[in-house]
C-alpha cells in the first residue's frame, strides 16, 4: 500500500498507433507492487485504437490520464512534451515504450536504489528483449555490468561506455529519470535522433551518478516498426557514438583520449560505409550519413573513404578493375547525395 511518504513517480508512454500492445503496457502499470505514480499517456495523433485504449483505463483509475496531440510531432518532440508534462510533486520519472511493459517489483526496486543514494541521477536495470518463438531473437540487455555494483560516479560510467563501446545504459524502458534532472532542460532528450536517449544520460550523468539494479525488470517487445529496427537498417549508432563524443567526450576522456577515441569511431565509420557500397545502398543512406558526418563536425572525406574501400576490396579479393568501378558508382551516389 501507498504511503505519504512513498516518493512520485511520474510514468510515460509516448505513443503513435501502438493498440496492437498498448493494453499488456497498461496492465503492467497497473499491476506495479509501488503504488504511488501518476500515468501519462500522450497519444500522438493515432489513427488506430489507440485513443480509446488509453481513455478506458483513464476511466477506471485516476491515476492515468492521457492527453491528445493536437498535430502529429516526430518521435523525439513527443518524448520531450510527455517529459514537459510530469507533475511539479514528481520525484522520479520513467519512460515505458508502449510495446514493452514492466515486471510487477520494477518501479519498486529502481525507486530503492535511488532513495538510498541520493547522488544518483539515473538507475538502470537489465531488460529482456525479444519477440516471437525463436529463443536465438532474445537476449538480456545492460549486462555488462559488474556484479554486485549499485552505484557508480557518472564519470565513471560514461567513461567505460565511451573508451570501450561497452552499453550499459540500456533502453529509456529499463531506467527511472530523476525528476529534477528533467526539469533543467526544456528538451529532456537533447537532439532529434534516435538516439537522444543515450545523449540525455551523458548529459544527466556530468552532474549525477549512475544507479543499477541487477534484475530484469522490463520486456523490450523487438519488431521492424521500433525505433530501434529503423536505427539498425542505418546503423544510426555510429553516427550518435561520433556525435556523443564530439559533444559530451570533453566532460569525461583527456584531450588525447578524446582524439583517439573520435578517431578510432571514424576508422569504424568509413569501414562501414566502405561495406555498404558493396552492398549498393540507396541515395537516402548517402544522404543520412553525410549529413550526420556533417553535424558532427568530421565532414565526409573522400580520401578516407577510398581508403576504407580499397582495403575492403582487398580483403574480398576483388581485381583493381572491379575495384575501381565500384568505387566510380559509389563516389557519384555519394557525390549526387
Amino acid at each position: 500500500m501507498r504511503t505519504d511518504a512513498e516518493p512520485l513517480v511520474s510514468i510515460l508512454t509516448p505513443v503513435y498507433n501502438g493498440a496492437l500492445y498498448l493494453k499488456e503496457c497498461i496492465e503492467s502499470v497497473l499491476a506495479q507492487t509501488y503504488s504511488h505514480w501518476e500515468y501519462i499517456i500522450v497519444n500522438n495523433c493515432s489513427t488506430d485504437d489507440t485513443q480509446r485504449i488509453a481513455q478506458e483505463y483513464a476511466g477506471k483509475d485516476a491515476r492515468v490520464r492521457v492527453s491528445d496531440n493536437a498535430e502529429l510531432l516526430d518521435v523525439i518532440a513527443n518524448h520531450n512534451r510527455a517529459f514537459r508534462m510530469i507533475s511539479p510533486r514528481s520525484k522520479y520519472s520513467k519512460i515505458v515504450s508502449a510495446d514493452d511493459w514492466l515486471f510487477q517489483d520494477c518501479l519498486k526496486q529502481l525507486v530503492s536504489v535511488a532513495e538510498t543514494n541520493p547522488s544518483v541521477g539515473i538507475v538502470g536495470s537489465y531488460q529482456l528483449s525479444g519477440t516471437g518463438s525463436d529463443w536465438r531473437g532474445w537476449r538480456v540487455w545492460s549486462s555488462q555490468l559488474p556484479y554486485p555494483s549499485t552505484v557508480i560516479t557518472g564519470r565513471e560510467v560514461c567513461r567505460t561506455q565511451m573508451l570501450t563501446g561497452i552499453y550499459v545504459f540500456g533502453a529509456p524502458t529499463a531506467l527511472l529519470y530523476r525528476s529534477d534532472l528533467v526539469r533543467a532542460h526544456e528538451l529532456f532528450y537533447p537532439n532529434s535522433t534516435p538516439e537522444a536517449d543515450t545523449s540525455c544520460c551523458y548529459r544527466c550523468l556530468q552532474t549525477s551518478d549512475f544507479g543499477f539494479v541487477h534484475q530484469v525488470l522490463s520486456y523490450e517487445r523487438t519488431h521492424e516498426q521500433t525505433m530501434t529496427a529503423q536505427s539498425r537498417s542505418l546503423n544510426a549508432y555510429l553516427a550518435s557514438r561520433l556525435s556523443d563524443l564530439v559533444e559530451y567526450g570533453p566532460s569525461f576522456l583527456t584531450s588525447q583520449e578524446l582524439k583517439e577515441r573520435v578517431e578510432v569511431v571514424l576508422n569504424d565509420y568509413y569501414r562501414y560505409l566502405a561495406v555498404s557500397l558493396f552492398h549498393r545502398r540507396d541515395k537516402a543512406f548517402w544522404i543520412y550519413h553525410k549529413r550526420r558526418l556533417e553535424e558532427c563536425g568530421h565532414p565526409f572525406s573522400y580520401s578516407r573513404y577510398l581508403k576504407a574501400v580499397s582495403a575492403k576490396a582487398l580483403a574480398l579479393g576483388l581485381s583493381p578493375l572491379q575495384t575501381a568501378e565500384k568505387i566510380m558508382r559509389g563516389l557519384t551516389r555519394s557525390h549526387a547525395a
